[in-house]
């Protein structure tokens, strides 16, 4: 563990223990549901500012307390000796520019599919609205450059999660939970669409934007009030 955590106490130590276990789950679960084959995908969490991350070519079932792995805002390795993710760059940019407190990243085959075809997913369910409205394809650039995290940021402009092209998914949110449901619904909806689109001399009706609209309002609302 770095200087700087150690210097802030057991308190610290403690939440990213906590949040690492909670990561590493998620990873786990990413696989479990087929959003991720192998070590392809990552998850991360940020807690202060230290980014816990998944290593890379580690597969998530191997990974156990004593593989945690962190870097700060800039990407020095502040946790660990495995060598990070090689979606660094994405995950960082998106810390660095959003509220977010936790990503997943997946090459969900739906959602894949998807980014090949169209520069945005067709409103085909009101849901595209808890993730800030229709959602776009980051274009293409190779795996771990600053390049593929420039696209992805322009594609997250007012959303919560975009397609990248040929690539996969990313979604963020103020908690894993968050972060892997929102992959999980993006999945979803395109495998609707997909679904939708390929029945033979029928074009799936599409919501509009005025609708779309008045979905996101409905859903601040939605849910267990304390």
């Amino acid at each position: 563990m770095s200087s700087e955590l150690r210097e802030t106490g057991g308190e610290v130590r403690e939440e990213v223990a906590e949040r690492w276990t909670a990561l590493v789950a998620t990873a786990r679960r990413s696989v479990a549901d087929g959003l991720v084959v192998g070590t392809s995908g990552n998850v991360s969490a940020r807690v202060g500012d230290v980014v816990l991350v998944t290593p890379s070519g580690v597969p998530y079932d191997r990974l156990t307390p004593a593989d945690v792995t962190g870097v700060d805002l800039t990407g020095r390795q502040v946790l660990g000796s495995l060598v990070p993710t090689s979606e660094l760059p994405m995950h960082l940019a998106v810390y660095r520019t959003t509220d977010a407190r936790a990503i997943v990243h997946t090459h969900a085959v739906h959602a894949t599919a998807v980014s090949t075809l169209v520069p945005e997913l067709p409103l085909v369910h009101y849901m595209a609205a808890a993730l800030g409205g229709p959602v776009r394809v980051a274009p293409y650039a190779a795996y771990g450059t600053d390049e593929l995290a420039e696209h992805m940021l322009r594609a997250l402009a007012g959303r919560s999660g975009c397609l990248l092209q040929n690539h996969g998914t990313l979604t963020y949110g103020a908690t894993l939970d968050q972060a892997y449901d929102r992959t999980a619904q993006l999945e979803w909806m395109c495998r609707l669409w997909l679904t939708a689109s390929s029945v033979p001399n029928l074009t799936p009706s599409l919501l509009t934007e005025a609708q779309l609209a008045e979905v996101g309002e409905r859903l601040k609302g939605y849910g267990q009030r304390r």
